[in-house]
């Protein structure tokens, strides 16, 4: 399916669906608090992506969580059809700059990952780099990234090794809340073929959110059917 045909907004039409975010608005306001603070842009995507997505041929992507939009631009100028989900819309507007800075198209979709209803098994490449979807009972966030990959498409998984075993912070925040490539790689049946599941070294790591964590949990699974 090209991402003219899916609902939502474009990189050139942003500002006018501002406030039609889908999700907990508590979320919302928080993720725009964290990014109102200071940017988290590095400038750079993601080295695990560009590792692994070598290679592949160019076709629908959802970019899960896309933040200030590296990743998003990086895709897109590679001949990627993007589609970026992110809660927070403070991010979501310097994405949408840094991507018409560019000169590429990117569709974005202010919503959470469950609440986006994103048209079922649907996207080539659906990449999630250091996600924080919260685990729940039914493995709801799991279950929906599995969903939208196409057959013959790639889930690409990425967060920092030894989260479930970080204590929170002052404000709250419990790593081992959060969905992890070890939580997605359970769910995985006859239906896929896992070509990554490894604790890697981040080479170089990159400036921004994240910098300082020097190991990485990687999963890739290919959708057979």
């Amino acid at each position: 399916m090209d991402s003219r045909g899916m609902d939502g907004p474009r990189t050139d039409d942003l500002d006018e669906h501002r406030d039609r975010y889908v999700g907990d608005p508590a979320v919302r306001a928080a993720w725009d608090e964290r990014y109102a603070d200071q940017p988290l842009w590095s400038g750079r995507p993601n080295d695990a992506l560009e590792v692994e997505v070598e290679g592949l041929p160019p076709g629908r992507v959802l970019d899960v969580g896309c933040g200030e939009g590296a990743d998003a631009v990086w895709l897109a100028q590679r001949g990627w059809r993007v589609t970026a989900l992110e809660v927070s819309g403070v991010a979501l507007e310097r994405a949408a700059q840094h991507a018409r800075d560019a000169g590429v198209p990117v569709r974005w979709v202010h919503a959470g990952l469950v609440e986006a209803s994103l048209p079922s098994r649907s996207f080539d490449l659906v990449s999630a780099q250091y996600p924080a979807l919260l685990r729940t009972p039914d493995a709801s966030a799991e279950r929906a990234l599995l969903d939208a990959v196409a057959p013959g498409g790639t889930l690409l998984l990425v967060h920092h090794a030894g989260m479930d075993t970080h204590r929170p912070d002052d404000g709250g925040f419990d790593p081992a809340d959060y969905v992890g490539p070890d939580d997605v790689a359970a769910l995985l049946d006859d239906d896929w073929r896992v070509e990554v599941h490894e604790r890697r070294p981040r080479h170089g790591a990159r400036a921004g959110a994240g910098a300082h964590h020097r190991e990485d949990v990687v999963l890739r699974a290919r959708r057979l059917r």
